[in-house]
């Protein structure tokens, strides 16, 4: 044995010698016959291809690694890159590394392109009839219903060449290729019985083989319809989240106009962009393979049962389908209006939570737990037994469903596969083979039984791909319900971005929004109010409440402004007003251009803390590559912390990378003063302050006003302080008329106002006159209460627990002393203030 392997050894290195030895020889004859211009220009090219191949190997390698490190440093300081076509490309962490996603923008003309079909459909069914928003249509299976999907897969699919297309195309070809193994299937499966019958086991193993080995492939068929389902949801979900979002957050301020103007969703546009589009799109990329697949299962095996088991087979199964369709849909609930129901009322229990969350520490100081606590249960008691009533409808239709698509299609199958054997003549190719085998007992129960076995396997996934059918009915009800919701949102937000309020046919209200004709004007260098009515809108299609008639000022660089008034009378309106949050129903508003270095700023009453870094809270709402291209730094950024008195907050908190819950860090005062930091890092031309200073002292407050004056920021501040006025050169006064309602624009310093300090001080002065008399008759007051007056008129002693006479002379005598005090003081402070008006 061991001699053979040796021989068997050297006998193939033999065989390798000589074909080595042959190749050898048939090179050098090519090389030989190559001329020698021939053989350099191929050295020559190989060494440019060896050296072009490492080059460009070097720099994508190099290239590769920058942007790992680029991912890296995004990833870390919360920042994307903005490309030139307008599309924005973030980082996101994956496994060890990062990985590059790139958002595109949706363009304006698409949106104006989407338009018509979110605010003026076709009127059919429902639709468009001119007075009702077809966003307000009940869901259900109707042309509505087909409108709105068809609109919304507008978005989701915007070319066939796109991604979503080619899923689509995917998913389509793994459905085809199911029904096509379900085909194969069904015939190996009577073929095994076949062979099982007749004892032909070589047959019988081989069948078995090709069994497992087709079983195989299939799973991985339906592994893939699985997954390329989740990949169309997923597909889906992202191109209407990107389309909603380019809607939602843009320069039409649409996130604030849509709870706060048109109230068309309600305060529940969160349920609306989270869950309930999640629920659409997975409704959508299932609906799909449950109507797609069942109806080429449908054509494909009703024809081959045609060819099976005739004619007569054929029309019972037809009249079969559309007497089962006719049932159910006549007995079916209206789920898509229950889901549609129950999908708002989830949203008003989540919101409630939201709220709850948002409101922590109030409720807590207030103790309101218990109240909070009855507001959550009656909402979860409601959303219970709405949720009850639909799982009672769902008992008796499921009974319903399962008894006529289980047991009696079942039945009816069964007679359906006996035709061939009862009435061949009528059986198709069944019957025919029926007829032929008729001489051979044991030959035509075997015929018999692949037939029956091949056809209650079609009959099967027949009845399966039938069931899948009617139950779609009432996923379609349901995809209604997520659908209806979808386009309300799109269509109020298309409705809100194109300011299109204005109802046909009918009478719009007075400072309605459909009442809009004034305009604003960006690029002014300065503020300026024309006629302006001082209006609170309220929601669409209501009119708004007039607060102030008309307003008109100009406010230059340089020329700061208070304004100030009672609680009520349309301070903040103002702010509201120029930063577009509120419509200019009438006249003309001028501002200059939104945030930068020559524009305007808006500190809100409430300060707003991101999430992110420390030094995003700074330079927000700039990233770090907006900081970059501004060349500030970190030192530019601890020397504004400085300047706002914030200049410790890097070493408290662990550095500028630091990430927390600062809403819940930093003080109220912190948190007003990062509000300044904000103005220092940006240096606007403008800013506009509403009370931010309400929790900061009154020293740092001082500060504040000068540094952002020092900078050249014109002030313009909301507050009710007086002490304000000093660093400020106007003063609009907010309901100073008779009836409230009227408004007082004058310079800070004038004769009339000093004229008003010493009326005040006049005032104060005969108070402090009079404080003599009040002791005395404090004095007398006191002693007729310590009298105990008996009958006679005799009197008694005070008890011993009633201070004497004496005490409480000295205690009325120190108060008095306190009030002199008080009132020197204050007349020392009006003094400073006209001396500062003075100047």
């Amino acid at each position: 044995m061991a001699a053979q392997s040796t021989l068997r050894h050297s006998a193939a290195e033999e065989a390798i010698a000589a074909f080595i030895d042959k190749y050898s020889n048939l090179v050098r004859t090519k090389l030989r016959n190559t001329s020698r211009t021939t053989r350099l220009l191929a050295t020559l090219s190989l060494a440019i291809s060896i050296i072009a191949g490492a080059a460009g190997g070097r720099r994508w390698w190099k290239k590769r690694r920058e942007e790992r490190e680029q991912g890296r440093k995004l990833v870390r300081t919360n920042s994307s890159l903005f490309n030139k076509d307008g599309s924005r490309t973030i980082y996101v962490p994956y496994k060890d590394g990062t990985s590059k996603v790139v958002i595109q923008n949706t363009k304006p003309m698409t949106f104006d392109a989407h338009r018509r079909l979110f605010l003026n459909p076709p009127r059919v069914s429902g639709l468009g009839d001119g007075t009702v928003p077809s966003a307000q249509t009940k869901p259900g299976l109707n042309l509505a219903f087909l409108h709105q999907f068809l609109s919304l897969m507008s978005i989701m699919i915007p070319r066939w060449s796109s991604k979503e297309a080619g899923l689509l195309l995917s998913h389509g070809m793994f459905l085809l290729l199911r029904t096509y193994l379900s085909l194969v299937v069904a015939r190996l499966d009577g073929e095994i019985v076949r062979d099982l019958v007749a004892g032909q086991g070589k047959n019988f193993i081989w069948g078995l083989i090709k069994w497992c080995g087709l079983g195989g492939f299939a799973s991985y068929t339906n592994a893939m319809i699985k997954f390329l389902e989740s990949k169309v949801s997923i597909a889906f979900r992202t191109r209407l989240t990107r389309y909603i979002h380019d809607l939602y957050l843009n320069d039409n301020l649409n996130y604030y106009k849509l709870s706060n103007l048109d109230g068309g969703v309600g305060q529940g546009a969160d349920q609306f962009i989270t869950q309930d589009l999640t629920l659409f799109c997975a409704a959508a990329a299932n609906l799909y393979s449950s109507l797609g697949k069942p109806f080429v299962d449908l054509c494909v095996f009703n024809y081959q049962l045609y060819r099976s088991l005739g004619p007569l087979a054929f029309m019972g199964l037809t009249s079969n389908y559309f007497l089962t369709a006719s049932i159910l849909r006549r007995l079916s609930p209206p789920f898509g209006k229950l889901k549609a129901v129950e999908g708002r009322k989830e949203g008003d229990f989540r919101s409630l939570h939201a709220r709850l969350i948002a409101n922590a520490e109030e409720v807590a100081f207030y103790g309101g737990a218990d109240m909070e606590k009855q507001f959550l249960n009656k909402e979860f008691k409601s959303l219970k037994s709405w949720m009850e009533g639909i799982y009672m409808l769902k008992i008796r239709y499921n009974m319903l469903e399962d008894f006529v698509l289980k047991y009696s299609w079942s039945a009816y199958g069964y007679l359906l596969s006996s035709l061939p054997v009862f009435l061949p003549a009528w059986g198709g190719q069944g019957g025919q083979q029926e007829m032929a085998q008729r001489s051979g007992k044991g030959g035509r129960e075997r015929g018999r039984m692949k037939s029956f076995i091949t056809n209650k396997r079609l009959m099967l996934s027949l009845a399966d791909a039938g069931g899948r059918m009617m139950y779609s009915i009432k996923d379609l009800s349901e995809l209604a319900g997520y659908t209806s919701r979808v386009y309300t949102l799109i269509s109020t937000l298309h409705r809100v971005h194109a300011n299109a309020y204005h109802l046909r046919g009918q009478q719009s209200e007075l400072y309605s929004l459909s009442d809009v004709q004034g305009t604003i004007q960006k690029g002014f260098d300065g503020v300026r109010f024309e006629n302006v009515p001082v209006v609170a809108p309220s929601l669409w299609p209501q009119g708004g409440e007039e607060l102030l008639e008309s307003l008109s000022m100009v406010i230059r660089r340089g020329e700061h402004l208070l304004i100030s008034g009672s609680n009520g009378v349309g301070k903040s309106a103002i702010a509201r007003i120029l930063a577009g949050l509120w419509p200019v129903y009438r006249g003309l508003v001028s501002r200059p251009k939104d945030i930068g270095q020559d524009g305007i700023m808006f500190l809100p009453q409430r300060p707003y803390l991101s999430i992110g870094t420390l030094r995003d809270q700074v330079i927000y709402p700039d990233g770090h590559g907006d900081m970059r291209e501004k060349r500030k730094t970190e030192d530019d950024l601890k020397r504004i912390l400085e300047e706002a008195r914030l200049g410790y907050l890097p070493d408290r908190e662990g550095g500028w990378d630091t990430r927390k819950e600062w809403k819940d860090v930093l003080s109220g005062g912190e948190k007003q003063r990062m509000g300044f930091a904000r103005v220092l890092y940006h240096e606007p031309h403008y800013a506009i302050i509403d009370e931010g200073t309400s929790a900061v002292s009154s020293d740092v407050e001082g500060h504040l006003y000068e540094t952002c004056k020092e900078k050249g920021i014109t002030l313009i501040t909301i507050s009710t302080r007086a002490s304000l006025k000093r660093y400020h050169t106007f003063n609009l006064i907010l309901g100073g008329g008779e009836n409230g309602d009227e408004w007082e624009f004058e310079r800070i310093g004038t004769e009339r106002e000093k004229l008003q300090v010493e009326k005040e001080l006049q005032d104060l002065r005969e108070r402090l006159a009079q404080v003599e008399t009040w002791k005395a008759r404090k004095d007398e007051i006191e002693r007729e209460l310590a009298q105990v007056w008996v009958d006679g008129g005799d009197s008694l002693n005070p008890p011993p627990y009633v201070e004497s006479k004496e005490d409480k002379g000295e205690e009325v005598e120190e108060k008095g002393k306190d009030v002199v005090t008080m009132g020197e003081e204050t007349q020392q402070v009006q003094a400073e203030e006209v001396d500062t008006k003075e100047e």
